[in-house]
């Protein structure tokens, strides 16, 4: 049980996909501006990264190591996510059409997401278990979710500031994320992970 609190903590704080090694910033900072975008955003790479984590497990496992195709799971991995991404696109479309319209664009870029990319590649490196896997993948993208909610209260927040000329619309977001970054480097030292 321990070792399920080591993956939470250092997926979510120490580890930050997003925060910490800079995985996934494109819808980071596309639907930071408001906070119900951010936890549609974030529901979405939650379901796909923790889904994408276990089929491509599975495939990896069950497939393409016992056949000797083990070169080709990058490509495996790209078109599990994609499948997962577009049946999120078509069940949002159908039941949350207003949510839809909000992440716009963003919704379908989950595909070239590399924080969902990069979660597969670290359990496929890593060769644990399918349950260690699958948990590793929900922690990262619950630390994204995390991050995207805390930057996009931050600049709703900010849409009621004057700041200088220079720094408003994207470069206020990016010295913003920026000093979140910094704020979640003071976790570096709280666990050891071997990934």
């Amino acid at each position: 049980m321990s070792n399920y609190l080591i993956i939470l903590v250092g997926a979510v704080l120490v580890n930050n996909f997003v925060l910490s090694r800079f995985l996934g910033c494109c819808p980071f900072l596309g639907v930071s501006k408001k906070i119900e975008t951010a936890l549609g955003m974030s529901g979405a790479v939650v379901f796909v990264m923790t889904a994408a984590a276990a089929v491509s497990w599975c495939i990896d496992h069950w497939l393409l190591k016992p056949n000797g195709l083990g070169y080709i799971h990058t490509l495996a991995f790209i078109l599990v996510i994609a499948a997962l991404v577009q049946f999120i696109d078509i069940a949002m479309k159908r039941f949350l059409p207003p949510l839809h319209a909000a992440l716009g664009i963003f919704l379908p870029l989950i595909t070239t997401n590399c924080a969902v990319l990069g979660v597969a590649e670290i359990n496929f490196k890593q060769a644990s278990g399918f349950c260690e896997s699958v948990f590793f993948a929900f922690a990262a993208a619950l630390g994204f979710a995390v991050a995207l909610v805390i930057f996009s209260g931050i600049r709703e927040k900010l849409e009621h500031a004057d700041p200088p000329r220079c720094f408003r619309g994207v470069a206020l977001a990016l010295v913003t994320g920026g000093l979140l970054s910094l704020a979640f480097m003071g976790f570096s030292g709280l666990v050891k992970l071997p990934y």
